[in-house]
């Protein structure tokens, strides 16, 4: 399976670098000096490689110059391309409470009480933390945001595609917080 580890978002400067949006949580070796990325565009299936010349931070956002991309006007050209690994490349964590989001995508979600909810669509990460975007069983659009906490989420069995759920009062209640008069 193929898994984004970042995207290029624009260029930067006139000597060729590119800003990536880094979605892994090990940008230092993925995007070390003389590290080999494949690439392609969204909806693109021809891959490219690039050989990383020189990777820097800047102001909170990592720089990368690629081998072949000599100025910006190279650089703009590469703006949305997705930089990919094959899962089978992920070392297995030794954590048993630590998941890689497409291990959790697709699993099937429950209540505590055994209930059938839906399934995890994906795995949002936002400055708060985590969220499961939850698809509710027999509906086609929609989501539920649920944090990925303990508190919430209180068991994940990627062997059994099974995560269990115990959710305060209201977080599934799609009115909740609306008056009888639905403002």
């Amino acid at each position: 399976m193929e898994l984004v580890v970042g995207r290029v978002a624009k260029s930067h400067g006139i000597k060729g670098e590119i800003v990536v949006e880094v979605r892994t949580d090990e940008p230092e070796d993925r995007f070390a000096v003389g590290a080999v990325l494949r690439g392609h565009k969204p909806r693109e299936q021809t891959v490219n490689t690039y050989r990383v010349e020189a990777a820097r931070e800047h102001s909170g956002r990592l720089l990368l110059r690629l081998e072949g991309v000599p100025d910006r006007t190279a650089a703009d050209a590469l703006r949305g391309t997705l930089f990919v690994i094959d899962s089978a490349e992920l070392v297995p964590s030794d954590d048993p409470d630590e998941f890689y989001d497409h291990e959790l995508e697709g699993l099937s979600v429950r209540l505590a009480d055994g209930t059938e909810l839906g399934a995890v669509i994906e795995v949002l990460h936002s400055a708060a933390g985590e969220l499961l975007s939850i698809r509710r069983a027999g509906e086609q659009s929609g989501e539920l945001l649920v944090p990925f906490v303990a508190a919430i989420v209180t068991s994940v069995s990627v062997a059994d595609g099974v995560v269990v759920i115990d959710p305060p009062e209201g977080l599934l209640d799609p009115d909740f917080g609306e008056s009888a008069d639905g403002k």
